[in-house]
């Protein structure tokens, strides 16, 4: 055992230092996202969501990054993300709407100017809708209209259609 580590010296203290400073990451990662979701008043839920899918990533980033330090060539490691990624990618095909509607909560999360509690107005031509936002989900806005109404509206179709803000 002793042996072990003394071949491996550099390769532990390497890794034990990417742990602690993915650790470190993820911390500063969670309070940018409490900040930002703070200032513009954004649902705890929501900043959460984020704050998850920044932790996957930058996790895979780490994981990378340890096997490249004990000694596993990038061309090996891509070779097995590529494939991986590849039965996921066929196996996503069929409902490539989810992973859409996902990217346009993280868009919708930075990016837009409405918030939980706002009265839109969704400038659809076939489908106007007037409603105000209840929650904003992962993959849907939750949307309660005038008469009492739920609508769940897909995040990708609040990114392609103009909406108006309307006055409280």
């Amino acid at each position: 055992m002793k042996t072990f580590f003394n071949q491996h010296q550099t390769e532990i203290i390497l890794t034990i230092v990417i742990v602690v400073s993915l650790i470190v990451i993820r911390f500063i990662f969670k309070k940018a996202a409490v900040g930002i979701a703070k200032r513009r008043d954004i649902n705890v839920q929501r900043t959460t969501l984020i704050v998850r899918y920044i932790n996957t990533l930058v996790t895979f980033v780490v994981l990378f990054a340890i096997l490249l330090i004990w000694g596993i060539q990038p061309n090996q490691v891509a070779l097995v993300f590529s494939s991986v990624f590849a039965i996921i990618g066929i196996g996503l095909f069929a409902i490539w709407s989810i992973l859409s509607n996902v990217t346009a909560g993280v868009i919708l999360y930075f990016y837009y100017p409405f918030k939980i509690g706002d009265k839109i107005k969704i400038l659809d031509k076939d489908f106007p809708l007037e409603a105000t936002i209840e929650d904003i989900k992962a993959f849907q806005i939750h949307l309660r209209t005038d008469e009492g109404d739920l609508v769940t509206y897909p995040n990708n179709l609040i990114l392609q259609k103009s909406i108006s803000m309307k006055d409280n």
